[in-house]
């Protein structure tokens, strides 16, 4: 079963970054198999944000996993909606919970859960984890796969 993509507008075309999260469309594809228990993981190891007090730039290791219902997101929206953040400014709670939140608002997946670890600011990596809830019963979920930050100890 292929999924009808004519209502995509950034896939196969040339498309400006959005200049916000806001103003980034997300869009999402039918999912094939909507009767299926898996996980999809996005991982985006060089994500960035700015400081909403100092404007500096912020930088984190995102993994976002989620089991699919009825919709897919289309990669190359995640990664455009992602690199809108660029010249955002808000704090790393706010980017990560925001992001999942966005995620679960396009696709009512059964679950989602996005991992943020942020790189250290004044000394600390701050950590966020969100996620609509519990673990669907039979599915597997692997380790995020990113160790806490040791720094050079």
């Amino acid at each position: 079963m292929s999924s009808d993509t004519s209502s995509l507008t950034q896939l196969g075309r040339a498309v400006e970054a959005p200049t916000d999260p806001d103003s980034a469309p997300l869009e999402r594809v039918s999912n094939p198999h909507p009767d299926a228990l898996y996980v999809a993981r996005f991982t985006a190891p060089e994500f960035t944000s700015l400081c909403p007090v100092t404007g500096q730039p912020d930088f984190a290791h995102l993994v976002i996993d989620y089991v699919p219902q009825d919709w897919l997101v289309e990669s190359k929206s995640l990664k455009l909606y992602l690199t809108s953040f660029r010249n955002h400014g808000a704090f790393h709670e706010d980017c990560t919970v925001s992001i999942g939140k966005r995620l679960v608002d396009t696709l009512a997946p059964r679950w989602l859960r996005i991992a943020g670890y942020w790189y250290p600011r004044g000394g600390i990596p701050i950590d966020v984890f969100w996620q609509t809830g519990a673990v669907p019963e039979g599915v597997w979920l692997p380790d995020t796969g990113v160790p806490p930050y040791r720094g050079r100890g």
